[in-house]
């Protein structure tokens, strides 16, 4: 059994070791989005646990005054307590992907529970901004957390597993300026950079995130979306 997991506890120091893991789990689990194309300066920014009442649309104030499109993967219990940010975030053209409906490590889901868990945050969030639940296919397991089964499942239903290549550990507030150092030494062409919007590590992301974005732009990388990185991910595939 293989698994990867990234404990949101205070006394884990998981940054330093991931971009020495990443290129092994990579290879171990090539079906899932782990990087980008490493050949074009594009990277995108991801966030987690949300939508939260008051982290969320202060992130949204910064991404929108960059014009920057992000991805946001959302636990359902949010989205039902917070509709309205959901539709604001929609509104704004974001990427909206799934993180489970309560914040459960799938492998701790029998099958039925964890199908049950995804389609039930697809028609909350389709209630709450029109999206429909077959675009909403992009998963990102809470904890980090999957077995090979747990893939296999998932592929069957239609989903795609989204993961990363960033991971500067915010949950645990280090403080700004390391999670913002943290980004950008590790951040390079194609990277997906993880931070979260919930209740941990929200508390600080409206903030690092008006920090690394000028400094990314600075770097002349271009800032994209999900979407447009599984299209980079296929060509990549076939050889084009």
């Amino acid at each position: 059994m293989i698994l990867l997991r990234i404990k949101k506890s205070q006394d884990m120091a998981f940054a330093p070791l991931f971009p020495i893991l990443h290129p092994i789990l990579k290879s171990i689990f090539p079906d899932c989005l782990w990087l980008g194309n490493t050949q074009k300066s594009e990277i995108t920014l991801t966030f987690d646990d949300g939508p939260h009442p008051e982290y969320t649309p202060q992130l949204l104030e910064v991404l929108n005054r960059y014009n920057i499109k992000a991805n946001f993967f959302w636990l359902g219990s949010c989205v039902d307590r917070y509709p309205e940010i959901v539709k604001a975030v929609y509104e704004k053209g974001h990427w909206i992907g799934l993180h489970g409906y309560e914040h459960i490590s799938f492998p701790k889901l029998t099958p039925n529970q964890l199908k049950s868990s995804l389609e039930k945050t697809q028609l909350s969030i389709y209630k709450a901004c029109g999206l429909e639940t077959k675009s909403v296919c992009d998963v990102r397991p809470p904890n980090g957390l999957f077995i090979p089964p747990t893939l296999k499942l998932l592929q069957e239903w239609g989903y795609r597993i989204v993961m990363w290549s960033v991971v500067p550990e915010d949950w645990v507030r280090p403080g700004i300026s390391v999670v913002v150092n943290r980004v950008i030494q590790q951040t390079d062409n194609g990277s997906i950079i993880v931070l979260h919007d919930g209740n941990y590590g929200g508390q600080d992301v409206a903030k690092i995130v008006a920090e690394i974005i000028p400094i990314l732009l600075e770097k002349n990388y271009k800032i994209i979306d999900i979407g447009q990185m599984w299209q980079t991910k296929t060509t990549n595939k076939i050889g084009i």
